[in-house]
């Protein structure tokens, strides 16, 4: 059994049969992470990827079942840092995915530049508001708010750990895409896949995926819009299978 802390749970990954340590007062994924593990491109048999930002560590465990090849994630609070240890460990995947608890900016120094495949982020999406305006849970704060680290800072630090040809992928909110697309070319990323994702029909995208290319060709492709809800408020029938499989 995991061993569970405070107000700690156990909760399922139905389409992949894992469990994830969850806690409401700390952290809990959101629907963005399991989008952008889908989104990305991963080596099926070997390979290095490289999750920043990795709060529990759902992205990593989300990606194990689609890629044999190793799986780092690097989060720099301590508390969910060890809640997606304990969650590797009872997934039996400590081979396979490790953690390491750190800032993102040390790891190129850290980890050595070029050495990654893939790099995937879902960075904190708000620019640092006011005082009175942050959260008053830290966990959440630093989660949700460029504290920790700026879009700048993911976007360097993406380039500088992926090797060339290699992928990048972040999961963000429209309305920083011009930013995004911007400091990727900076940073010698080439944006190759955007997808829009929508709360239902008729309403403006509130999530973006994004894709891009270490000094990659100018070639972008826009996909499909994802749309997330129906007229009935379910679940899309795409969206049901990213979350509980075919």
């Amino acid at each position: 059994m995991a061993h569970l802390k405070d107000d700690e749970r156990l909760d399922y990954l139905l389409a992949e049969d894992l469990k994830i340590i969850q806690s409401p007062s700390v952290f809990a994924f959101s629907l963005d992470a399991v989008l952008l593990a889908k989104f990305t491109y991963v080596p099926i048999q070997k390979g290095n990827i490289i999750d920043l930002c990795s709060g529990n560590g759902i992205i990593p465990l989300l990606l194990s079942t689609r890629s044999k090849g190793n799986i780092i994630g690097v989060e720099i609070q301590q508390r969910l840092y060890d809640m997606a240890v304990r969650s590797f460990e009872y997934n039996q995947l400590e081979q396979q995915l490790q953690m390491i608890h750190g800032d993102i900016k040390e790891m190129p120094k850290r980890l050595g530049h070029g050495k990654f495949d893939v790099v995937t982020c879902n960075p904190p999406y708000f620019k640092t508001p006011n005082k009175d305006e942050i959260n008053e849970n830290e966990h959440l704060a630093i989660a949700r708010h460029e504290i920790m680290c700026t879009l700048e800072d993911v976007v360097r630090v993406s380039s500088q750990l992926v090797r060339q040809g290699g992928k990048v992928a972040f999961v963000h909110r429209p309305g920083r895409l011009l930013d995004i697309i911007t400091l990727m070319r900076q940073y010698r990323l080439e944006p190759k896949r955007i997808q829009f994702v929508h709360p239902k029909q008729g309403k403006d995208s509130n999530t973006l995926l994004i894709e891009a290319i270490k000094d990659g060709q100018p070639d972008l492709k826009i996909l499909p819009p994802l749309f997330v809800y129906n007229e009935n408020q379910e679940y899309t029938q795409e969206v049901k299978e990213i979350l509980y499989g075919k």
